[in-house]
C-alpha cells in the first residue's frame, strides 16, 4: 500500500502522562490537547471501528509508548494492552479539530447504553502548597496543607479556587501571574491533581501586584 501524503504535519508532540493528555501542534499553528481516553475510544484499529458498541471503561487509560510509522503517522500503545491503533497526522488533526463534537456524540452513545463514566479520583485531595517570593509574603506563610474539594481537578481550577478563598486574592492567582510545579515538575494548566501532590506556586515576575492589606 502506498502511503498517502498528509495534508497536515506536526511540529511537536508531547505526552503529559500525569494528566493523561497528548498535546500536538501542527504546521498551521493549531494546537490540540487530546486526552488518552479520547484517543483510545476513537482508535482507528479495526476492532474499535467495527464494534457495534462504544468502547467503555477507559477513563483511567494512559499511553505507555508512541512509535513512529514512517513519515505519516504514529502507533500509540496504551497501558490496557491496546497496541494496534495507527494514527495518521490527518487523523490526529481531525480528532483535535472535532474533539468537542466527537466527545458529545460519544457521551450520548454511553447514555443510550446506560453506562456512566467514572472519573478517576473525583473526591477530595490532600495536597501541600509551597509559596515562593512575594507570594509567601502576601500569604504570610511559605507552605500549608490543604484539602482540595472534588471540583478542583487540575492546576487551572486550583488557581481559580485559591483566588476566591480570600477577599482581594484573585489578582495573586490570575492567569500568567504564577508558574506552577507539581511534584517539582513545571506543569500546564490542564495538569491533573492527585491526593498527596506537592504544588509549588512561583511568581513569574519579581514585582508583586497590589492587594488589600488584609492579605
Amino acid at each position: 500500500m502506498t502511503e498517502q501524503a498528509a495534508q497536515r504535519h506536526p511540529t511537536e508532540i508531547n505526552l503529559h502522562a500525569k494528566s493523561r493528555v497528548l498535546t500536538i501542534g501542527f504546521d498551521d499553528g493549531a494546537t490540540f490537547e487530546l486526552p488518552c481516553e479520547y484517543l483510545r475510544v476513537f482508535s482507528k484499529a479495526a476492532e474499535v471501528r467495527t464494534s457495534a458498541k462504544p468502547i467503555t471503561g477507559k477513563e483511567g487509560v494512559n499511553i505507555s509508548s508512541i512509535e513512529p510509522q514512517g513519515q505519516y503517522a504514529i502507533r500509540i500503545l496504551f497501558d490496557d494492552g491496546h497496541d494496534t491503533g495507527i494514527y495518521s497526522w490527518d487523523t490526529l488533526y481531525a480528532l483535535g479539530r472535532d474533539k468537542e463534537k466527537n466527545w458529545a456524540a460519544y457521551l450520548a452513545r454511553l447514555e443510550a447504553l446506560g453506562y456512566r463514566r467514572q472519573e478517576p479520583e473525583q473526591g477530595e485531595k490532600r495536597v501541600r502548597l509551597l509559596y515562593f517570593s512575594w507570594l509567601a509574603r502576601k500569604m504570610r506563610k511559605e507552605s500549608e496543607q490543604l484539602v482540595l474539594p472534588a471540583s478542583v481537578a487540575d492546576v487551572d481550577s486550583l488557581l481559580n479556587w485559591l483566588g476566591g478563598r480570600k477577599k482581594g486574592a484573585a489578582v495573586l492567582f490570575a492567569p500568567g501571574r504564577l508558574r506552577v510545579t507539581v511534584n517539582k515538575q513545571f506543569t500546564e494548566g490542564f495538569t491533573k491533581l492527585h491526593d498527596g501532590d506537592e504544588i509549588g506556586l512561583v511568581p513569574s515576575s519579581p514585582m508583586a501586584p497590589a492587594t488589600p492589606d488584609l492579605l
